[in-house]
Protein backbone atom coordinates (compact mmCIF):
# COMPACT_ATOMS: atom_id res chain seq x y z
CA UNK A 1 0.00 0.00 0.00
CA UNK A 2 1.03 3.41 -0.99
CA UNK A 3 2.75 5.40 2.04
CA UNK A 4 0.10 7.99 1.68
CA UNK A 5 -2.72 5.64 1.54
CA UNK A 6 -1.73 4.22 4.59
CA UNK A 7 -1.79 7.20 6.42
CA UNK A 8 -5.34 8.18 5.34
CA UNK A 9 -6.31 4.93 6.31
CA UNK A 10 -4.58 5.15 9.65
CA UNK A 11 -5.77 8.49 10.31
CA UNK A 12 -9.63 7.21 9.72
CA UNK A 13 -9.07 4.28 12.11
CA UNK A 14 -7.29 5.94 14.76
CA UNK A 15 -10.48 7.75 15.06
CA UNK A 16 -12.41 4.73 15.12
CA UNK A 17 -10.48 2.65 17.00
CA UNK A 18 -9.67 4.99 20.03
CA UNK A 19 -6.14 3.81 18.83
CA UNK A 20 -2.40 5.25 18.08
CA UNK A 21 -1.37 4.16 14.69
CA UNK A 22 0.62 7.04 13.34
CA UNK A 23 4.04 7.70 14.08
CA UNK A 24 5.31 11.20 13.19
CA UNK A 25 8.82 10.64 13.58
CA UNK A 26 9.37 7.87 11.61
CA UNK A 27 6.92 9.02 8.95
CA UNK A 28 8.96 11.72 8.59
CA UNK A 29 12.48 10.31 8.82
CA UNK A 30 11.32 7.72 5.94
CA UNK A 31 8.94 10.19 3.90
CA UNK A 32 10.44 13.77 3.87
CA UNK A 33 8.50 15.24 1.44
CA UNK A 34 5.94 14.92 3.92
CA UNK A 35 7.10 17.78 6.24
CA UNK A 36 6.98 19.72 3.05
CA UNK A 37 3.62 21.91 2.75
CA UNK A 38 1.10 20.09 0.23
CA UNK A 39 -2.73 20.08 -0.79
CA UNK A 40 -4.15 16.86 -1.09
CA UNK A 41 -7.67 15.71 -1.46
CA UNK A 42 -9.13 12.45 0.31
CA UNK A 43 -12.23 10.78 -1.47
CA UNK A 44 -13.55 7.80 0.42
CA UNK A 45 -15.93 5.72 -1.80
CA UNK A 46 -18.55 2.96 -0.81
CA UNK A 47 -19.82 0.10 -3.16
CA UNK A 48 -18.16 2.68 -5.74
CA UNK A 49 -20.51 5.29 -4.20
CA UNK A 50 -19.22 8.68 -3.47
CA UNK A 51 -19.23 8.34 1.05
CA UNK A 52 -16.88 11.74 1.72
CA UNK A 53 -14.46 14.10 0.03
CA UNK A 54 -12.68 17.05 1.82
CA UNK A 55 -9.47 18.78 0.73
CA UNK A 56 -7.13 21.73 0.67
CA UNK A 57 -6.97 23.63 -2.71
CA UNK A 58 -3.81 25.38 -1.56
CA UNK A 59 -0.58 24.05 0.04
CA UNK A 60 -0.53 25.58 3.31
CA UNK A 61 0.59 22.72 5.80
CA UNK A 62 2.78 20.28 6.24
CA UNK A 63 1.40 17.37 3.43
CA UNK A 64 1.26 15.04 6.04
CA UNK A 65 -0.93 16.88 8.86
CA UNK A 66 -3.12 17.41 5.50
CA UNK A 67 -3.40 13.97 4.51
CA UNK A 68 -4.37 13.19 8.51
CA UNK A 69 -6.96 15.90 8.36
CA UNK A 70 -8.37 16.01 5.11
CA UNK A 71 -8.98 11.91 5.67
CA UNK A 72 -10.76 12.63 9.08
CA UNK A 73 -12.79 15.63 7.67
CA UNK A 74 -14.14 12.97 4.76
CA UNK A 75 -14.70 10.40 6.85
CA UNK A 76 -16.27 12.64 10.11
CA UNK A 77 -16.85 15.61 8.99
CA UNK A 78 -18.77 16.11 5.07
CA UNK A 79 -21.82 17.59 5.59
CA UNK A 80 -22.87 15.42 2.71
CA UNK A 81 -22.67 12.09 5.04
CA UNK A 82 -23.26 10.97 8.36
CA UNK A 83 -19.86 10.35 9.96
CA UNK A 84 -18.56 7.13 9.15
CA UNK A 85 -19.22 4.16 11.59
CA UNK A 86 -16.52 1.24 11.86
CA UNK A 87 -19.62 -0.86 10.57
CA UNK A 88 -18.82 0.62 7.23
CA UNK A 89 -15.13 0.37 7.42
CA UNK A 90 -14.57 -2.81 5.82
CA UNK A 91 -16.32 -1.32 2.63
CA UNK A 92 -14.59 1.51 2.25
CA UNK A 93 -12.10 2.43 -0.46
CA UNK A 94 -9.71 5.47 -0.10
CA UNK A 95 -8.37 7.94 -2.89
CA UNK A 96 -5.52 10.06 -2.10
CA UNK A 97 -4.95 13.56 -4.65
CA UNK A 98 -2.20 15.22 -4.38
CA UNK A 99 -2.84 18.68 -6.07
CA UNK A 100 0.08 20.98 -7.54
CA UNK A 101 -0.79 24.83 -7.30
CA UNK A 102 -3.97 25.86 -9.11
CA UNK A 103 -3.42 28.68 -11.89
CA UNK A 104 -5.81 30.77 -13.41
CA UNK A 105 -7.69 30.23 -16.43
CA UNK A 106 -7.80 33.09 -19.43
CA UNK A 107 -10.84 32.74 -21.39
CA UNK A 108 -13.01 34.97 -23.79
CA UNK A 109 -15.90 33.18 -23.93
CA UNK A 110 -17.82 29.77 -23.24
CA UNK A 111 -16.39 28.88 -26.54
CA UNK A 112 -12.79 29.82 -25.77
CA UNK A 113 -12.99 27.88 -22.90
CA UNK A 114 -14.28 24.75 -24.26
CA UNK A 115 -10.79 24.72 -26.51
CA UNK A 116 -8.84 25.57 -23.86
CA UNK A 117 -10.00 23.20 -20.65
CA UNK A 118 -9.21 20.06 -20.61
CA UNK A 119 -11.49 17.39 -19.97
CA UNK A 120 -10.10 14.68 -17.70
CA UNK A 121 -7.04 16.17 -17.20
CA UNK A 122 -7.98 19.52 -15.30
CA UNK A 123 -9.44 20.13 -11.97
CA UNK A 124 -11.53 23.40 -11.93
CA UNK A 125 -11.77 25.88 -9.44
CA UNK A 126 -14.68 28.59 -10.14
CA UNK A 127 -14.88 31.33 -8.30
CA UNK A 128 -18.10 34.41 -8.71
CA UNK A 129 -19.26 37.02 -6.07
CA UNK A 130 -18.20 34.70 -3.35
CA UNK A 131 -19.28 31.75 -4.03
CA UNK A 132 -16.71 28.94 -5.02
CA UNK A 133 -16.68 25.43 -5.56
CA UNK A 134 -14.09 23.00 -7.19
CA UNK A 135 -14.68 19.36 -9.16
CA UNK A 136 -11.07 17.29 -9.25
CA UNK A 137 -9.95 16.10 -12.48
CA UNK A 138 -12.03 12.59 -11.61
CA UNK A 139 -14.94 14.32 -12.04
CA UNK A 140 -15.24 14.16 -15.90
CA UNK A 141 -15.43 10.48 -15.44
CA UNK A 142 -18.87 11.11 -14.63
CA UNK A 143 -19.48 14.16 -16.09
CA UNK A 144 -17.70 14.12 -19.70
CA UNK A 145 -19.81 16.48 -20.97
CA UNK A 146 -18.42 19.91 -20.54
CA UNK A 147 -22.28 21.54 -20.14
CA UNK A 148 -22.61 18.71 -17.47
CA UNK A 149 -19.49 19.30 -15.80
CA UNK A 150 -19.84 22.50 -15.43
CA UNK A 151 -23.56 23.21 -15.13
CA UNK A 152 -22.98 20.75 -11.99
CA UNK A 153 -19.65 23.04 -10.84
CA UNK A 154 -21.69 25.96 -10.95
CA UNK A 155 -24.60 24.80 -9.15
CA UNK A 156 -21.87 22.82 -6.36
CA UNK A 157 -21.28 26.98 -6.03
CA UNK A 158 -24.37 27.68 -5.31
CA UNK A 159 -25.15 29.70 -8.53
CA UNK A 160 -27.56 28.86 -11.05
CA UNK A 161 -25.99 25.69 -13.96
CA UNK A 162 -25.86 28.98 -16.81
CA UNK A 163 -22.99 30.96 -14.35
CA UNK A 164 -20.63 30.74 -17.05
CA UNK A 165 -22.47 33.42 -18.69
CA UNK A 166 -21.46 35.38 -15.61
CA UNK A 167 -17.75 34.79 -17.01
CA UNK A 168 -16.71 33.53 -13.23
CA UNK A 169 -12.75 33.38 -12.66
CA UNK A 170 -11.63 30.11 -13.36
CA UNK A 171 -8.61 28.32 -12.23
CA UNK A 172 -6.89 24.72 -13.48
CA UNK A 173 -4.61 22.97 -11.66
CA UNK A 174 -3.74 18.81 -12.12
CA UNK A 175 -3.47 15.71 -9.34
CA UNK A 176 -1.52 13.16 -9.03
CA UNK A 177 -4.27 10.47 -7.83
CA UNK A 178 -3.05 7.55 -5.73
CA UNK A 179 -5.53 4.50 -4.72
CA UNK A 180 -5.40 0.80 -4.20
CA UNK A 181 -1.69 0.24 -4.99
CA UNK A 182 -1.18 2.35 -8.01
CA UNK A 183 -0.09 5.75 -8.73
CA UNK A 184 -0.60 7.88 -11.48
CA UNK A 185 -0.55 11.42 -12.55
CA UNK A 186 -3.36 12.96 -14.18
CA UNK A 187 -1.73 15.06 -17.22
Amino acid sequence: MHPYLAIARDAILERLTHKNLIDHETLLKNHPELASPGATFVTLTRQGQLRGCIGSLIAHRPLLDDLINNARAAAFEDPRFAPLDLSEWPQIEIEVSLLNQPQPLSYESIEDLKTTIRPGVDGVILHYRGHQATFLPQVWDELPDFDHFFGHLCQKAGLPANCLLFHPDLYTYQVTKITNNTHHKDR
